[in-house]
């Protein structure tokens, strides 16, 4: 009798509806992800500021769709007054208090600088949007001014991201 009652026992609990609660799947930290700035000091003699535009624009598409991909991130828009948000517009409590309100959990801000023909600075910084603390704050330079060479920095930097510890 007693060499029955173990398997008894778990064929029960095998077949025994579960009673527990399933466990909820952690949700990402929220964030808001405000447009960089760009400044082109490199003195060129070619208008560039179409084509950096629409670089910048693709890459604030990339990044943000990047981010919202995984698991560790959810992308959410925040309000400013007046848009569209900026960080030459509003300054960054500002920021830091429309994040909060779209209900971010980090403020991710930024700006790309062209300082000649070759090199590109990205500045960017994560900001806590509860305590206004600064979780990230890199200078990342990259080479180049082609669709390529801003698709490798985009890409570079939201591995760089992604690699922030939960909060």
């Amino acid at each position: 009798m007693r060499c029955l009652l173990l398997p008894i026992l778990a064929a029960g609990l095998w077949f025994a509806p579960s009673c527990g609660i399933a466990a909820e799947p952690e949700q990402g930290a929220a964030i808001a992800v405000i447009d960089f700035d760009y400044v082109d000091t490199s003195g060129e003699p070619r208008d560039q500021s179409k084509e950096h535009e629409a670089r910048l624009a693709a890459f604030m598409d990339a990044l943000k769709s990047d981010l919202a991909k995984g698991a560790k991130f959810r992308v959410v828009a925040a309000a400013c007054r007046p848009d569209p948000c900026s960080v030459q517009g509003a300054g960054v409590p500002a920021l830091v208090a429309a994040a909060r309100e779209a209900g971010a959990d980090i403020l991710l801000i930024g700006g790309v600088h062209k300082m000649s023909t070759l090199v590109q600075w990205a500045k960017i910084e994560a900001i806590d949007a509860r305590t206004g603390r600064v979780l990230f704050d890199k200078l990342f330079t990259f080479r180049g001014d082609t669709d390529e060479a801003w698709q490798r920095a985009e890409s570079f930097i939201f591995g760089e991201l992604a690699a922030l510890p939960r909060s």
